[in-house]
């Protein structure tokens, strides 16, 4: 048997691990025969539709700094995907990586508004441009991890789920910071279960994963924050044939002011606003 002098492992075996490193399919066709598909799905290794195809949506405004890195990696999840940034009036020269990214990856797609507008309208944008049988929300920051998509997506997957929230309180790693943002985003959540009847643990996550047809007939408002309000409630308020809501837990490295943080205090007064407008009134 040949020996790889470089890994000094065999080569047929080096081989078969860039077989799988390109190939997810066979990979996790090998994991499930090896573990089971019992361990496999505790794992979130689970085989997805061949037509399967996600819609990343990322709103972005001054992130230069991340950006890049961001697009990297989503682009490396195995899954197939589109990618669509909405540029919310960048003025540190994010606009000329959003349009190099776009020259470059296939499956990327870029939308420049004019004026800044706040993140909700900028979804409503990514979300008339989807295509995807499912469509995820992502920041442009590195705060939360492109590689949870497929725990995230497996509810919808196995049709147990038509919404996912990713939760950052029930189990998973997180950046220590700060300890008033943890408690108003506790009370957020709160006072928004109370009406919607809801038990979220975390409904200002920005991970909320869905499936496309989800949005398309719901008429969202908010043009800033208040959009995680605004769609819970929505998602809630459905009568006919009700959501199936599950949450799933998510790591979370948050960021700073210095590092670029947005969110303040102002938003989550409008957050408290929008609680009770899109519940009450809309």
């Amino acid at each position: 048997m040949t020996i790889s002098a470089e890994t000094s492992l065999p080569v047929e075996f080096d081989s078969l691990l860039d077989h799988l490193d390109e190939n997810p399919e066979d990979r996790a066709r090998l994991l499930r025969r090896m573990l089971g598909d019992g361990p496999c799905r505790q794992l979130g290794i689970y085989p997805l539709p061949e037509s399967f195809l996600l819609s990343v949506v990322i709103p972005v405004f001054n992130e230069r700094n991340w950006v890049g890195e961001l697009v990297r990696r989503v682009q490396a999840v195995p899954i197939r995907k589109e990618i669509i940034l909405i540029d919310d009036g960048s003025t540190d020269g994010t606009r000329d990586i959003l349009l190099a990214l776009r020259d470059v990856h296939e499956n990327v797609r870029v939308f420049l508004q004019p004026e800044n507008r706040g993140k909700g309208a900028v979804l409503r944008v990514g979300f008339q441009h989807a295509t995807g049988d499912v469509i995820v929300v992502q920041d442009a920051d590195l705060e939360y991890d492109p590689s949870e998509y497929a725990r995230m997506l497996q509810p919808i997957i196995e049709n147990r789920a038509d919404v996912v929230f990713g939760s950052r309180f029930i189990g998973e790693s997180h950046r220590v910071l700060y300890f008033w943002h943890s408690i108003a985003n506790r009370v957020l959540t709160t006072l928004s279960n109370m009406f919607t009847n809801l038990n979220l643990t975390d409904m200002e996550t920005c991970y909320k994963v869905f499936r496309r047809e989800v949005v398309q007939n719901m008429k969202l408002r908010s043009n800033r924050f208040g959009f995680e309000p605004e769609f819970t409630a929505k998602v809630a308020r459905r009568r006919a044939k009700p959501w199936r809501v599950y949450e799933m837990p998510i790591s979370y490295s948050g960021r700073t002011y210095e590092e670029g943080k947005k969110i303040g205090l102002k938003d989550a007064f409008s957050a408290l606003f929008c609680i009770f407008r899109y519940w009450l009134w809309d």
